[in-house]
This record gives C-alpha cells, sequence and structure tokens, in this order.
C-alpha cells in the first residue's frame, strides 16, 4: 500500500494504487436513485422522471447523465458532456487559485541600542515587504539587563511604526513575550501591487 492510499478512498489495479477525487461525481450507471430530476443540456428543466427515461434521453443525444445534486430529493441530473464538464471544473478551479492573494508574515528584528543606519535599512525592508502586500513582525530583543528598560523598546517600535506609517498599520500592539516586544504591521490596501 503506498502513502496516499492510507488516507481516503483509493483503488488497486494492476498493482498499482490511484486515488479517487473527493468530490465525487455520479454518471450513468453509477447513478442509483429511482426517480431524478432532470435538465437537459442548457440547463432547462425537463421535470422529474423515472432514471431509465432520463438515460435514454442523455444517450440518445450523445450526452453523459451527470448527478449534480445528490442530495435533492430527489436528485438533480443533467445530460451533459462529462469530458467537457472536468475540463470546465479544471479550468475554473485554476482560474480561482490565480486570483487567491497569499499574505506572507516576513520578520524584522530590533534590538534597543541599534544605530541610526541600521535603523534605516531594517525600516526599509519592512516597508518593500508592506508594499508586497505581506504582514511584518517586529521583533526587538532585550540582552542581559536591557530588560529592565523596557520603555526604551516601546519607544523604538513606536519609532520604527512611524516610519513604516505610509505603508502599514500597526496590526497588533507591541506584547512582551519572554524577553522579546512583537508587534505586527499590516499593510494599507491601497499601497499593495
Amino acid at each position: 500500500m503506498c502513502g496516499d492510499c492510507r488516507s481516503g478512498t483509493f483503488l488497486f489495479y494492476n498493482w498499482g494504487c490511484f486515488t479517487i477525487s473527493a468530490k465525487e461525481v455520479y454518471i450513468n450507471d453509477d447513478i442509483k436513485a429511482k426517480e431524478v430530476r432532470l435538465l437537459d443540456e442548457n440547463g432547462e428543466q425537463l421535470g422529474i422522471m423515472d432514471l431509465d427515461s432520463a438515460k435514454t434521453y442523455a444517450y440518445d443525444r450523445d450526452y453523459d447523465l451527470v448527478m449534480i445534486a445528490p442530495q435533492a430529493k430527489p436528485p438533480v441530473c443533467r445530460a451533459m458532456d462529462y469530458g467537457k464538464y472536468c475540463y470546465e471544473q479544471d479550468k475554473r478551479e485554476k482560474e480561482n487559485r490565480k486570483k487567491q492573494q497569499t499574505v506572507e508574515v516576513k520578520e524584522v528584528q530590533l534590538s534597543c541600542r541599534i544605530e541610526t543606519h541600521d535603523f534605516e535599512t531594517k525600516a526599509g525592508r519592512a516597508k518593500k515587504f508592506l508594499s508586497d502586500g505581506n504582514k511584518v513582525r517586529v521583533c526587538l530583543r532585550f540582552k542581559g539587563r536591557e530588560i529592565a528598560h523596557q520603555e526604551l523598546g516601546r519607544e523604538m517600535l513606536g519609532k520604527f511604526a512611524e516610519a513604516c506609517a505610509e505603508f502599514g498599520t500597526v496590526d497588533k500592539k507591541p506584547v512582551l513575550e519572554g524577553r522579546q516586544f512583537t508587534m505586527f504591521l499590516a499593510p494599507i490596501k491601497a499601497q499593495t501591487k
């Protein structure tokens, strides 16, 4: 048994193993209902009829009988070209995946005693991340006795938020977690590409 078969439905064929999709579509002889609500190839209702009549209607027009709503009472079936239907479904899914925007969380690390040039460099990187539409996690780590001066850390994070104000806003205010302050910046929607 292969690793894919341990989770989900599988089919053994010629000593090979193939997974079956989670969205199982019943076509032609796989449909077991006695009565179905039939739609023609254009999507217009033809009414409720027995399964044999619906199959005959589809086969006479060189189409497949595809169950599109198995949960309905009676189930809804449509006469259509099943290969073309699968192709269009795949095409729609690809388009939806293209339109999805993934937001990554980038990280910038600071310290209480950061020099001006280093601060500007890190602010520039954060601005670039924000302009690309990503969130930015700003971490300010305390070393040694610096933890006694938490107000310096809060000031530094406030200064950093001001430096990035034109590209992002504070999504989550600074929180002390162990020996570091953590703050999240979210991009301004109008600025993202």
